[in-house]
């Protein structure tokens, strides 16, 4: 009797089954980055994170574009002010992007130039982070979304002055259909194959610069087949 449940029971699931909403996927040829507001002065009023991780997720975000030759557009706001401008290690990476320096606009979209620049890479998918998450992110974010744009909110790449401002922003976001992903999932997404071009060759030494966690992963793999000899036990641990 058990056995006749059990052997009924995968076709009465698969019965149940409904889809779900969609996997909306990264298009490298329909994507773009951009870098909002991620300035020396607000850089350190970004306290969700430790200054040496946040600096490093801020310059993976902006080196995305160069890893898969995807368009990005760059701006700051009041920069001659307290924000400060860009730092040199993000503003020398394109120094022919378009840079929309904003001179009191709060929402980047409300700048005729950033909209105009952003309208001009004639994509629909766009990779955002800012400082700050609940302002330069989330209004953004947000007006992207109320123009029909798909909106992919680079949470590591966002900073703020309290964890709980990101949560409650993020929220919002997700409430509005942004997407929110880190530097790892976007990169993934976007090259969908270790084969493609780019693909292992390119993206593994990107990882080891700007996620050396995983580029850790890979040195490992590298060390043992260059010089690796199985320990004592180690046979019994492989299959």
């Amino acid at each position: 009797m058990l056995i006749g449940m059990f052997a009924i029971l995968p076709v009465t699931v698969l019965a149940a089954l409904k889809p779900g909403p969609p996997f909306v996927r990264l298009d490298k040829n329909d994507a773009m980055v951009i870098v909002a507001d991620l300035q020396v002065g607000l850089y350190q009023v970004a306290r969700d994170f430790d200054t040496i991780t946040y600096r490093n997720n801020m310059l993976a975000h902006t080196a995305i574009a160069s890893l898969f030759n995807i368009p990005i557009v760059l701006t700051t706001s009041a920069e001659t002010g307290p924000n400060g401008p860009l730092p040199n290690e993000i503003a020398s990476m394109y120094p022919s992007a378009p840079l929309i320096r904003r001179n009191g606009e709060v929402d980047a979209w409300d700048n005729a130039e950033f909209r105009a620049a952003v309208r001009a890479q004639n994509k629909s998918q766009i990779i955002l982070a800012g400082i700050t998450t609940d302002v330069c992110t989330e209004f953004l974010a947000l007006s992207l979304r109320a123009e029909g744009y798909t909106v992919f909110a680079n949470t590591e790449a966002s900073g703020t002055f309290t964890e709980k401002l990101a949560r409650d922003a993020n929220q919002r976001m997700v409430d509005a259909g942004v997407i929110l992903q880190g530097v790892f999932a976007i990169v993934m997404d976007l090259m969908r194959d270790w084969r493609s071009t780019p693909g292992s060759r390119e993206v593994l030494p990107w990882l080891d610069r700007y996620l050396p966690a995983y580029g850790y992963v890979a040195r490992a793999h590298g060390a043992a087949v260059l010089n690796g000899t199985l320990a004592p036990g180690e046979e019994g641990l492989l299959g």
